[in-house]
């Protein structure tokens, strides 16, 4: 029987929402800017906007529920959001009563963190759906991670688990929005890595960079060094391979804690592929103990900002399952009268 939610992937820039089908994943998709600095109420108000717009195209505008992935800390119950970055005023915001007072009635609205919305579309939908478990890590504005175990989420005691942005690779090194020295937000977010290829490139008159971006390379972002790498420069694809390198030394040390030897790179920087991911791959291998050297495999999460809204409707769709389940359990085990 097919099964219809609205996934929401909701970011510092844009809100992304799709209308789901459990089997066929994304039947109608659209997104909305998100406006986060007028503060939680007026982004609760295009949250529900998009979600009334997508309910809209489900057969008879039935959904099962409603699944929202969200930057910061979601707490065990999957209501409420808990200082995310990126959004001026959001200090502690039970989301999925915001949103059903909203919509004026009580639907299923479930709220996870973003990245491990990432993972758990990708186990079902996308690139992680040949494992049983991986290591989710995403690129973008900040560096997001997931952890999979047997196709769920591990969320650890209070729902935090998985923080990988947040891992420091030196203890005195550049002090991440966390104020972790050293997280490898602080080299990877994507602020960050611009900043540091714009150093980096001030005097490399003979990079594409200088014709791309502003005067001064004010302009610079990860997709201007995705396209001027793809066009040889040098410059650029040293910037990425110096990003791949940092990547493949946090990954190893999550390789050695977990024996997860499964990585699936995701978020916007995942679009330079082999550029960043060839350097992390020869890197991680120095980082990993003889013992769990077998088997490393780094690859791209390729269904883009898909994934995330996708792993946000799974969120409904394990709950229905597990309703399910528990109701054949109950009913097997009743005494016959």
């Amino acid at each position: 029987m097919s099964h219809y939610a609205v996934g929401i992937d909701l970011g510092g820039t844009s809100i992304k929402g799709g209308l789901i089908e459990s089997k066929r994943g994304v039947v109608h998709h659209a997104a909305i800017d998100t406006e986060s600095e007028e503060g939680p109420d007026h982004v609760l108000d295009r949250i529900s906007t998009l979600v009334r717009e997508l309910r809209a195209k489900a057969p008879d505008g039935r959904v099962e529920g409603i699944g929202i992935g969200a930057p910061g800390s979601i707490d065990w119950t999957r209501t409420t959001v808990h200082h995310p970055p990126n959004f001026p005023g959001w200090i502690e915001v039970n989301v999925r009563d915001a949103i059903n007072e909203r919509l004026g009635e009580e639907l299923l609205v479930l709220v996870e963190n973003d990245a491990n919305a990432a993972g758990l579309g990708s186990a079902f939908f996308g690139a992680g759906r040949p494992y049983d478990d991986f290591i989710m890590v995403t690129l973008g504005t900040g560096v997001g991670g997931a952890i999979i175990y047997q196709n769920k989420v591990f969320r650890g005691s209070t729902g935090g688990a998985g923080e990988i942005g947040h891992m420091t690779i030196d203890y005195e090194g550049p002090f991440a929005r966390s104020g972790v020295a050293g997280a490898i937000e602080a080299y990877l977010g994507q602020r960050f890595l611009s900043r540091h290829a714009r150093y980096r490139l001030m005097t490399r008159h003979d990079s594409l960079i200088h014709r791309m971006a502003e005067e001064d390379l004010m302009g610079i972002t990860p997709k201007m060094l995705y396209d001027a790498a793809c066009e040889d420069d040098e410059g650029a694809q040293e910037v990425l391979a110096w990003a791949g390198h940092k990547l493949g030394c946090v990954l190893g040390s999550c390789v050695n804690l977990l024996d997860i030897r499964t990585i699936i790179v995701g978020g916007g920087l995942s679009a330079a592929g082999d550029y960043i991911l060839d350097t992390a791959r020869k890197t991680i291998v120095r980082f990993v103990t003889p013992g769990l050297s077998d088997n490393l495999l780094i690859i791209q999460e390729t269904l883009g900002n898909e994934v995330g809204m996708l792993g946000a409707a799974r969120l409904i769709f394990e709950y229905l399952d597990e309703l399910s389940t528990d109701r054949k359990v109950a009913q097997e085990g009743r005494v016959p009268g």
